[in-house]
């Protein structure tokens, strides 16, 4: 997906993501979206899975915490997340769902922007175990 993501946005993007590298884990930059529908791409760096004892989940939140900020300074008014870390980062997508919809609803609770929040995930699977968790708790 991030191949297509760049692809969409032509190669500013590429330079503009080396001007803000490195980004360290549990943080986020934000680039304007160039080619791409999107007016801007948040880069979002989420930990590798090592058990779940070394702070990954709240390296997680971290992550979506940040892309919330920087979404909401920019004055995004909607937000499309991936289930960050799951991929090749190895991530339980159950634990990943639980402090994705936690960090998120959390911030919906207090904040205005971005006023529309959705999980775009890569597979109906994934998407279910989501739904569980979106069902547990309410996001406003």
């Amino acid at each position: 997906m991030r191949r297509d993501i760049f692809r969409a946005a032509g190669p500013q993007l590429d330079h503009a993501c080396a001007a803000l590298a490195p980004c360290p884990t549990g943080e986020a930059r934000i680039t304007p979206g160039f080619n791409a529908r999107a007016r801007w791409i948040v880069h979002a760096v989420g930990p590798v899975w090592r058990g779940g004892s070394h702070g990954e989940a709240d390296l997680l939140a971290g992550a979506y915490h940040a892309s919330l900020e920087l979404a909401a300074s920019a004055g995004v008014r909607s937000i499309a997340f991936p289930a960050i870390s799951t991929g090749i980062y190895g991530y339980p997508v159950d634990r990943a769902a639980d402090v994705a919809v936690a960090t998120v609803s959390s911030w919906c609770e207090s904040a205005a922007q971005p006023h529309d929040v959705i999980f775009c995930l890569f597979s109906e699977a994934d998407a279910d175990v989501y739904r569980t968790h979106l069902a547990g708790g309410s996001l406003p």
